[in-house]
């Protein structure tokens, strides 16, 4: 079972899950230009192979009670400058995550494992253009 995350209101009591923080950064990743996918190795493939979507595949989150780390694996398009795509996306998924949750994401951390290419520019790339 997830991890929650307790607040107590004057209403009551909150709990948001580690996925939901998982779930909203990658959505926020995806958001930012450049990114072609989140990248969820092996098990991310094998969960997709039987079926089963896994939005937050390719985020990893650590929550405490008021902070968050969150590590993220893209795929890039070809071309865009990795290093401004990866900057881009750590600025939009720390501004989300704390706006929609409160927490203070003092990491954003992301890897590359991996480059996407369009049709065009692999047929660019062997002459057939």
């Amino acid at each position: 079972m997830a991890k929650k995350r307790t607040l107590n209101s004057k209403h009551g009591v909150i709990r948001i899950a580690d996925e939901v923080v998982a779930i909203t950064s990658a959505l926020a990743s995806v958001e930012v230009e450049g990114v072609e996918s989140l990248s969820g190795g092996i098990a991310g493939g094998i969960s997709e192979a039987v079926g089963r979507k896994n939005l937050a595949r390719g985020v990893k989150v650590e929550v405490g009670e008021e902070e968050a780390v969150v590590d993220l694996q893209l795929i890039v398009k070809y071309g865009e400058s990795l290093q401004e795509v990866a900057k881009k996306v750590q600025q939009n998924v720390k501004k989300v995550v704390e706006d929609m949750t409160g927490l203070k994401v003092v990491r954003v951390d992301v890897y590359i494992p991996g480059v996407s290419f369009s049709q065009e520019t692999v047929e660019a790339e062997q002459g057939l253009k």
